[in-house]
């Protein structure tokens, strides 16, 4: 293979690809432009509709040559392409083992439509009968155990579901952690595990359950979109070789700045257990009730200078 491992390297994804051998590469996760009109600093997220197709094209079919048979792809992606890209993807050859709805905090405002709050991930493998799946990584504790103290419940938990969702501390009965639908925060301006210089960072919490579902240690994990290096930079944390491209330079050069302050067995940002690190809305505190308190005065006493 001609290009260094556990390193992010800057130029288009499809050149990229070209230079990996096939059977290389064991994980590969994509969170590729949606072609929304997100500003990027050197990509044009507006291409016609027809154009961004045959370049997913070409880019997936790139990842489909160099993953082991083995292997496995996940895709984030939202609305707009989410059913054009899974059809691309079994056509290309992958199968679909799970379509995960990642519903998350801080949502995307939008105008004659709901407001934008959740994404599209996609688990895809190259052999349906033969591919990684760690079950026992990813186990959580079931409701017979947390909520109904059930003696039948399996001691070790089960299988998470395929919707992760925001909140579900206000839905108790409703959602829970092992669902296909996954509670993770995205990543918001103020949250400590920003990095800081790309807009659409992926939590680490996240990337964590695919990367220990779907790897082992000293695997070699790809992001052909490496944008703020998320990916890598978990990749590394659980012991796993990695690899990223990016078409920016400074995204590469503040991502590789990233990941040289990360090392094995760091633990990943963000909580594990949302539901722990956050209260319910009810125990939350409302915006009419802070108006409500008296403001408190502050007075500053005045320095006098002393008599010469």
């Amino acid at each position: 293979m001609s290009l260094t491992v556990n390193e992010i390297h800057n130029g288009d994804c499809v050149n990229l690809l070209k230079q990996l051998d096939s059977g290389a590469v064991d994980l590969a996760f994509a969170d590729p432009p949606f072609n929304i009109g997100y500003d990027y600093d050197v990509y044009d997220d507006r291409q016609e509709a027809e154009a961004y197709l045959q370049w997913c094209d070409r880019w997936i079919g790139e990842l489909h040559r160099v993953l082991k048979p083995t292997g496995t792809f996940w895709l984030a992606i939202g609305d707009e392409y989410a059913a054009e890209l899974k059809v691309a993807s079994q056509r290309l050859g992958f199968h679909c083992r799970s379509w995960v709805v990642w519903y998350y905090t801080f949502g995307v405002n939008c105008t004659r439509k709901f407001s934008r709050s959740h994404a599209h991930i996609f688990q895809f493998v190259k052999d349906a009968e033969n591919f990684t799946f760690n079950t026992e990584a990813i186990r959580v504790p079931s409701a017979r155990q947390l909520v109904y103290a059930d003696v039948r419940a399996n001691p070790r938990g089960r299988l998470p579901d395929d919707t992760w969702i925001l909140r579900p501390q206000d839905l108790p009965q409703g959602f829970q952690a092992d669902e296909d639908t996954w509670y993770f925060p995205r990543v918001a301006g103020t949250f400590k595990e920003r990095a800081g210089f790309h807009g659409c960072q992926m939590p680490e919490q996240l990337l964590g359950r695919i990367i220990r579902a779907s790897s082992n240690p000293g695997d070699l994990v790809l992001d052909p979109f490496a944008g703020s290096a998320t990916t890598l930079a978990v990749a590394k944390k659980l012991g796993r070789r990695h690899l990223g491209f990016d078409l920016s330079a400074e995204y590469v050069e503040r991502g590789r700045a990233r990941l040289a302050a990360t090392a094995e067995g760091d633990v990943l940002d963000g909580a594990p257990e949302p539901l722990i690190s956050a209260p319910t809305t009810e125990e939350g505190r409302r915006l009419d009730e802070l108006e409500a308190k008296p403001k408190r005065r502050v007075y500053v006493k005045k320095r006098v200078a002393p008599p010469k």
